[in-house]
């Protein structure tokens, strides 16, 4: 049972949008290389990736990361959390992306 005095995790957002067609192409690229580095940083307690085709060629991409603190999310994304990190190969998958995340606290029981 968690108490109401332990402090919040932290869930991390990043929001982009691919071409429908590379959708299962950049599964395998996401799961090689951001998904990877999120799950190995210390303080890391989880990633996903949520997929929504939008019906016009796009297919919209949220990253969901679930962390111990702020602080641990240094260890991924360096000083200044709230940038999005992005790789070598995104130029050619992404068609649109958000350059800022957006950190969520997640209240214990919640």
């Amino acid at each position: 049972m968690t108490n109401s005095s332990e402090s919040p995790t932290v869930v991390r957002r990043w929001r982009g949008a691919i071409r429908t067609e590379d959708r299962d192409a950049y599964a395998v690229y996401l799961e090689d290389t951001g998904l990877r580095e999120y799950r190995a940083t210390e303080g890391n307690l989880g990633a996903w990736t949520l997929y929504r085709d939008l019906g016009d060629g796009r297919t919209e991409v949220v990253t969901v990361s679930h962390w111990v603190s702020r602080e641990v999310i240094r260890g991924f994304a360096g000083d200044d959390i709230e940038m999005a990190v992005f790789y070598p190969e995104d130029d050619r998958y992404l068609v649109e992306r958000d350059l800022f995340v957006a950190h969520y606290d997640l209240l214990p029981g919640g």
